[in-house]
């Protein structure tokens, strides 16, 4: 899949920040399980490291993530573990659990019973990890908080019961429907968390009024010679007010977020374009490719070409 010329400039889609984000990522499936459980059972599963997801289809069970406030997660829910650190799933009555090496679960096939083997389940979910194939899924960590629980949301709802339905139909092109939409479920949790529970990154900029109009406009214009006091003019704030709310609320200095992210955008196109690395300059906003080298070299740890040899 290669970049077009006009996949960073200002477009209806590709001047949202969190469009651009998951064009990054590029995710999908790794694999996808329905999982289900009878009676009192619990399950202790070590750490994981890359990100995973539930989905409750039916019924209701207890997560408790280590660290974390123990939740009650029922019909209709997504909870995304962005690094998936050791947590214990279990029916909401105690049972002592059964430990589990969840890199297990990646060979199976087929429905996954915990507690009582045969009747009609109390719970059904379909959990799963994630698997991004163009981008280092450091990005995703980097945006939201260890535990993403959505609730109560009508849209997610939706996807919720077409995965479900997808994942136990086994029709046709399934694969693909699933990797679209968990796709559409990644969006959803991302915008769940623009607000005060996102750490400082991205979202919680976007979740500012004042921040997400200039980090707008920043993703839309990716090649202008941005200044500091031009994205505080967008904000409608001074130069000392922006700064200081950017900091705060993005966890980095602005002109320290835009290297970044046109960095993150200059190794998708050396990844996937086969572009010169004059041509990625003029792409991410350097009037040379010797300046772009050096910045991408020091950012990076390993010069352009090079990386995009080894990619």
């Amino acid at each position: 899949m290669a970049y077009s010329p006009n996949d960073f400039s200002e477009s209806p889609d590709m001047s949202d920040p969190l469009s651009q984000v998951i064009r990054l990522l590029h995710p999908r499936a790794v694999f996808a399980n329905v999982i289900s459980g009878k009676g009192n059972w619990a399950v202790r599963f070590s750490e994981f490291g890359q990100p995973s997801f539930c989905i409750v289809l039916e019924g209701r069970s207890r997560l408790s993530v280590d660290g974390h406030e123990p939740v009650t997660i029922q019909a209709g829910d997504f909870v995304l573990l962005p690094t998936t650190p050791p947590f214990t799933i279990s029916s909401e009555a105690p049972a002592p659990p059964v430990h589990l090496d969840p890199n297990s679960l990646l060979e199976t096939r087929g429905e996954v019973r915990y507690g009582e083997q045969t009747g009609v389940p109390d719970m059904r979910s379909l959990g799963g990890s994630f698997l991004f194939e163009e981008s280092d899924p450091a990005l995703l960590v980097s945006l939201l908080p260890t535990v993403v629980h959505v609730q109560g949301s009508a849209r997610l709802s939706q996807l919720v019961k077409l995965v479900g339905e997808e994942s136990a139909d086994g029709k046709p092109g399934s694969e693909i429907m699933l990797s679209r939409l968990v796709d559409m479920l990644l969006i959803e949790a991302l915008r769940s968390t623009t607000s005060r529970n996102a750490p400082p990154g991205l979202l919680r900029g976007l979740g500012d009024e004042r921040l997400a109009v200039a980090l707008t406009r920043i993703h839309a214009r990716v090649d202008h010679a941005w200044t500091v006091s031009e994205m505080a003019k967008a904000a409608a704030l001074s130069r000392s007010s922006f700064f200081e709310r950017f900091l705060r609320k993005v966890g980095m200095a602005p002109m320290e977020y835009l290297l970044s992210w046109r960095m993150e955008i200059a190794k998708g196109l050396l990844r996937r374009d086969g572009l010169t690395v004059t041509e990625v300059a003029e792409r991410v906003g350097y009037g040379s490719g010797s300046a772009f080298s050096v910045a991408f070299s020091r950012h990076v740890g390993q010069s352009p070409s090079r990386y995009a040899r080894t990619q």
